[in-house]
């Protein structure tokens, strides 16, 4: 309620302000004054401070949701999150269909997005790939150069390696190869994240702000499960998960300020038997939760099992973990600045 009652304040000085550095500001100040109300969230719109307001430093680390659903056509886009950093869009974390558009909606400055990390090559992870990538080449005329980090190939070669896969898009021979003289010169470096021995590897680490992975694990699918510190803060994705990779995101996700975990199932027998080989029940979220101590718990890849059943969701991720839990919706902000008091 505070959040869209600040919105009214101000909505009269959004009339005519679509330029994306302006709404970067506004959000800036709204970010400041939710903090202060205790909010974690924030909305879509944001706050137009006018030109003689001090400047308000951005939050260090907040991600952005752009896709909260999964493979279904229900109006959620697909899986995507863009990590900002001191306000700067940096990371694209999966890329699932719509998200696209909804980086759109948001007005969304992709000048400085040259980090991607894929979770695993499912469609509604990697989809939308070819069309942030040109949105991105078309924000500027200079060279654009992407990290890219993403599983290895699986062992009876049903899944593609991100190198393989990046070039059946983008290479010589690849469909969307154009792009790398379209509009700016684009180039892209890839790794194939390899972590069998069950430890967290640092994956790159710039100016502060450090990527670590550790092997996931979603049935046959080869998966990685990333975190991201920055300045103090940090949030652990992990992508679409089954019960061997527990260990792994208790692991990688010990103290962070937000872990984002995909919830597709009920608890058993809610859903269907083979999605338990795939993914992780609300009951073990919260049990994982609570043993990482992470600060706070967005629920992602939603689809209207799970939204019929919030407060069952909720009840069973309560039994084991007491900090806040967050529903994600397309749009969402989410903050790392505000940790629960134990």
């Amino acid at each position: 309620m505070r959040e869209h009652t600040i919105e009214a304040m101000f909505r009269k000085n959004r009339e005519g302000r679509d330029d994306a550095d302006q709404q970067a500001q506004r959000r800036r100040l709204l970010a400041a004054i939710l903090v202060t109300l205790g909010a974690t969230t924030l909305p879509a719109m944001a706050l137009d401070t006018g030109s003689g307001a001090p400047a308000v430093p951005p939050p260090a680390l907040e991600l952005l949701v752009l896709g909260s659903g999964g493979p279904g056509a229900v109006g959620r886009a697909g899986a995507s999150f863009v990590v900002l950093v001191d306000g700067q869009a940096r990371l694209l974390v999966d890329a699932g269909a719509g998200a696209f558009v909804r980086a759109g909606e948001e007005h969304l400055s992709l000048r400085n997005l040259d980090i991607v990390l894929l979770t695993h090559l499912h469609i509604d992870h990697a989809s939308e790939l070819p069309g942030l990538f040109k949105a991105r080449a078309v924000s500027q005329r200079g060279p654009v150069q992407f990290r890219v980090f993403g599983p290895g190939a699986s062992r009876d070669g049903t899944y593609p390696s991100t190198t393989r896969f990046m070039d059946l898009l983008f290479g010589k021979h690849g469909a969307f190869a154009y792009l790398r003289d379209f509009s700016a010169p684009l180039s892209y470096r890839v790794s194939d994240v390899k972590a069998p021995d069950g430890r967290p590897h640092v994956l790159l680490e710039q100016d502060g702000l450090s990527v670590t992975a550790i092997a996931g694990h979603h049935r046959e699918a080869p998966a990685v499960i990333y975190r991201v510190d920055y300045r103090g803060r940090s949030i652990t994705f992990s992508g679409d998960i089954d019960p061997q990779a527990w260990p792994s995101l208790a692991a990688i996700a010990k103290g962070s300020d937000l872990l984002v975990v995909n919830s597709v199932v009920l608890d058993p027998p809610g859903s269907p038997p083979q999605l338990y080989e795939l993914h992780t029940p609300p009951r073990d979220i919260g049990r994982l939760a609570r043993d990482a101590g992470v600060g706070q718990l967005l629920l992602a890849h939603l689809n209207p099992a799970i939204d019929s059943a919030h407060d069952a969701v909720l009840a069973s991720i309560r039994a084991s973990y007491s900090g806040p839990v967050l529903f994600s919706e397309d749009r969402m902000r989410v903050q790392t600045e505000v940790r629960p008091v134990p």
